[in-house]
């Protein structure tokens, strides 16, 4: 029996997650946690095989959760879900350690059989992320893009400023203060080159950032 802690701070979704998993004769959903403290606390305290991490928690991103429980578990395979474009974060979240990245519109037996790869200890990689991963080897032989000096919670921010997001908006998201978002404003438009919003929204859908 592969056991699975579901960790998505939205509850209709941690049931919809739960009612999938229920239907399939060798998982089980053995708890949920609603937020990246929650989760944490449940893996130190309890043995699992799979957790479904979201890659937007309320009190800390995913990426910084995977690495916190890569550091308390590093045999753990964690699968992550995302409402985001593959190409926005499935290569981040590889790189810090998950063993797959799947988007929340996935089809139920694909999360299933996403669910079977990664307890096997194998990564599970959906066709839109081998791709993505692809064409980050290949651009790692050339110049890579600047956003990639971006720090996950500059890039988090830079994408949710390219999808028309205010600073209070993108505060209330990512559970921060605006002044530490104008923080990272000011850090982003540093890095990339730019001087305004609007400028960020051009290079973010310049690189397929947003869609």
């Amino acid at each position: 029996m592969i056991r699975v802690l579901i960790a998505d701070d939205h509850a209709i979704l941690r049931r919809g997650l739960r009612q999938i998993i229920a239907e399939t004769a060798d998982l089980a959903v053995i708890g949920e946690a609603g937020n990246s403290a929650e989760t944490l606390k449940f893996v130190r305290e309890q043995a699992c095989d799979v957790v479904l991490l979201d890659i937007s928690m309320p009190d800390r991103n995913g990426i910084e959760t995977l690495k916190l429980i890569r550091k308390e578990r590093p045999k753990l395979s964690v699968l992550m879900l995302s409402m985001h474009p593959e190409n926005q974060y499935a290569v981040r979240a590889l790189r810090s350690g998950a063993a797959g990245y799947l988007n929340k519109q996935s089809a139920p037996m694909q999360l299933v059989n996403a669910i079977r790869e990664v307890a096997r200890g194998r990564k599970f990689l959906t066709p839109q992320v081998a791709e993505e991963l692809a064409d980050n080897l290949v651009r790692g032989e050339e110049v890579q893009p600047d956003h990639h000096a971006l720090s996950n919670r500059e890039f988090q921010t830079m994408c949710l400023i390219a999808s028309g997001k205010t600073p209070s908006e993108i505060a209330e998201q990512l559970s921060l203060s605006v002044k530490t978002i104008s923080v990272y404003r000011a850090r982003i438009l540093e890095k990339l080159g730019l001087r305004s919003n609007a400028e960020i929204t051009h290079y973010a859908i310049k690189n397929g950032l947003v869609e």
